[in-house]
């Protein structure tokens, strides 16, 4: 096979050689092993980047990174902008007076908060099995969001608790396709150095939609009465219809693979994905691999259930977000200060998660990027059960959501870079471990009953925020063990990196 383009500043230590992304940063690379086992597998370089200088090289991944940039990230930030804000209005509708128009119990309130859950949880490891093997998962992920809409919208019509449960169900349902296949798509199109930044500005749309969604539906609510319609009502048809609007225009330019991504050139195309091969230091076998199998290589991999548990932990520690107009109502403000304060704690999560996650790139680092901001989440807890000062429980709001969401997106870019296998395999992981980490959303529902206290729900996110720091410790010491397995020439396992990997210098990104 042809030799890969050569960078004289190699390290003679490591026999690498390495070409430069877009964030300053370079690609390893190595010769690569040609045994009879990952041949299949080997990595060859393209004839139209093979002559190229490692200049020519650097502003060529430039480019590329720019170009893919500009065409994923903020559609799935604008996608995640309108998940949220079609599946948080519940608490802006209840300070609308939905639960007195429905005739609803605190109880039946917080089912209808939960029930979503149920649906959003059994359905993410089936749409990701699918996801990973379709030629079109951009405009898969479009027509869901699309769907989705559809039901927020269908909300407005419902006349009882029965009818705003099963509404809330199938929302459920749809939005289930979103955030493990929008993950696994960024995953898709990004080098493990480069997913953190990605994964927290993708999550940023989402702190966006909490931080401006109080106060669209603040001049939403301004309709209440028109055509004879409560505000409530309103709420869920307006954001319901713009979600199918915008899920069809983003549906003609997102990307859906490397190897088909439009607005490239042929030779952008090639180096795309050439460095992604070289990232995982081997070609993608999803087409030479089962769906069964896949699952069953996800389920078996330890490395899935302990960046399970760190996420898990750390999302109970976030249930707060589900009622965080509610608990920011307790503060004794009226329905408009309420709604309009639930903006900047949500604006400095943005500038917070995204500082974190590009740290994390530029570091190379993921457990000191994870423990610090639950550390955060740990004094806003204690704050938060400590006392019902205005002062003092709005601080606390405002660290939380930076603390756990900053955590979430490097831990997300963890699991891209410990899972080793076919593509596949990724796709599931993802889909397995946010679907079992949000089961937390269907019983946390349930701890916020005590108003304006809340101490249950906030000494158990405490627990939680302490349990999640404990977990990444224990992540951080069972990788560090299998980096040590890799340095000694130890048989890793059908769940380690094959020996094509080991041999062009991969480690796990502790």
């Amino acid at each position: 096979m042809s030799d890969p383009i050569k960078d004289p500043d190699a390290k003679a230590t490591t026999q690498q050689f390495e070409i430069a992304d877009h964030d300053g940063g370079l690609d390893d690379h190595l010769k690569h092993h040609d045994d009879d086992v990952d041949r299949h597998l080997a990595v060859e370089c393209p004839a139209s980047i093979r002559d190229l200088s490692f200049e020519e090289i650097k502003v060529l991944d430039k480019a590329i990174t720019k170009k893919i940039d500009i065409l994923l990230m903020p559609t799935l930030m604008a996608l995640y902008i309108l998940n949220y804000l079609d599946r948080q209005n519940i608490g802006s509708a209840k300070i609308a007076g939905i639960t007195t128009d429905l005739n609803m119990t605190t109880s039946q309130y917080n089912t209808a908060v939960a029930v979503l859950f149920a649906g959003y949880v059994s359905l993410q490891v089936p749409s990701n099995m699918l996801i990973a093997k379709i030629s079109y998962p951009g405009i898969y992920i479009c027509i869901m969001c699309a769907i989705w809409g559809a039901i927020s919208a269908a909300t407005g019509a419902v006349h009882s608790f029965a009818g705003l449960a099963v509404c809330r169900t199938i929302l459920g349902f749809a939005e289930a396709a979103f955030l493990p296949g929008a993950i696994f798509l960024v995953s898709c199109f990004y080098t493990k150095s480069q997913m953190a930044l990605r994964s927290a500005l993708f999550y940023a749309g989402s702190q966006l939609g909490n931080a401006f969604g109080g106060l669209f539906a603040l001049a939403i609510l301004e309709l209440d009465g028109t055509h004879g319609l409560e505000g409530w009502r309103w709420l869920f048809i307006v954001e319901g219809v713009m979600t199918v609007g915008l899920a069809f225009v983003f549906a003609t330019f997102i990307p859906n693979t490397p190897e088909t991504v439009r607005w490239v050139t042929p030779q952008e195309r090639d180096r795309l994905v050439y460095r992604l091969q070289l990232d995982r230091s081997s070609k993608d076998a999803t087409d030479e691999v089962s769906v069964g199998s896949a699952f069953k290589m996800a389920v078996s991999d330890p490395k899935t259930w302990l960046l399970c548990a760190v996420l898990q932990l750390d999302f109970i520690a976030a249930s707060v977000t589900n009622f965080f107009p509610v608990v920011v109502n307790g503060l004794g403000f009226n329905r408009t200060i309420t709604l309009a304060i639930t903006c900047p704690p949500y604006l400095i999560c943005c500038f917070v998660i995204v500082i974190n996650g590009w740290h994390s790139d530029r570091k190379n680092e993921r457990f000191l990027h994870v423990v610090i901001p639950i550390c955060f989440v740990v004094l806003g807890n204690i704050i938060a059960v400590s006392t019902t000062n205005t002062a003092a429980r709005y601080v606390a709001m405002c660290i939380l959501p930076s603390g756990f969401y900053s955590a979430s997106t490097v831990i997300l870019s963890w699991i891209s870079s410990s899972m080793t296998g076919p593509a596949i395999k990724r796709a599931i992981v993802y889909a397995l471990i946010n679907a079992l980490c949000n089961t937390p959303n269907i019983w946390t529902s349930y701890l916020y009953y005590n108003s304006p206290r809340y101490v249950t729900a906030f000494a158990v996110d405490l627990a939680a925020a302490v349990g999640a720091i404990g977990m990444a410790c224990v992540l951080y010491m069972y990788l560090k063990k299998q980096n040590r397995k890799i340095e000694r020439g130890e048989d890793m396992g059908k769940h380690g990196p094959t020996r094509l990997q080991v041999e062009t210098g991969f480690k796990y990104q502790l």
